[in-house]
């Protein structure tokens, strides 16, 4: 298979990615797509480090999905304490994350 149409493919998940980000307003559906654009860049880091013949990409997607799982850890940790406190998870109240 082509290394291009990794590199196609993950701008396409980027791209569907950064719509769920920006369009919806569910907390649990914004992290799925920032968790989907997280992907994409590791498969474009995967790709690129095919085409060039290296390791330093897949190097690089393992690190990003160190940051991918830290980021859940804390993201669902804060969404589940304010939907604790308030019942809801929408994130068109960002006034909830106010001291």
């Amino acid at each position: 298979m082509n290394p291009v149409a990794f590199i196609y493919l993950a701008v396409v998940l980027f791209s569907i990615g950064s719509a769920a980000v920006l369009l919806r307003r569910n907390a649990i559906v914004a992290f799925m797509g920032v968790e989907l654009m997280l992907n994409a860049a590791n498969l474009a880091f995967v790709g690129f480090s095919r085409i060039q013949g290296t390791v330093d990409g897949q190097v690089l997607a393992f690190f990003v999905m160190i940051v991918a799982a830290a980021e859940v850890v804390v993201g669902l940790a804060i969404v589940v304490a304010i939907f604790r406190a308030r019942e809801s998870i929408s994130i068109d109240d960002p006034s909830e994350l106010k001291g």
